[in-house]
């Protein structure tokens, strides 16, 4: 892996190989990262299928779309 170092006063840049710890650092950042991404895509289907089956159960108690957009605000 590689980092871009640019010095600020002449703005040279430099590309360099990260340090073994600068990449356990990186693969440690990008696992914490993909896990939280999956929990929220998660939580992000949660509430899209209650929505879905708050709807339907609308539907059940026989309401119409209609109705349902105008409970839903939508």
């Amino acid at each position: 892996m590689k980092k871009i170092v640019i010095n600020v006063e002449n703005g040279k840049k430099e590309i360099i190989d990260l340090t073994e710890q600068e990449q356990n650092q990186s693969n440690i950042d990008y696992k914490k990262w993909s896990e939280n991404k999956a929990i929220e895509d998660a939580d992000k289907q949660n509430k899209k299928n209650k929505k879905a089956s708050g709807k339907q159960k609308l539907k059940d108690l026989g309401l119409d779309d209609d109705e349902i957009k105008a409970l839903m605000g939508a």
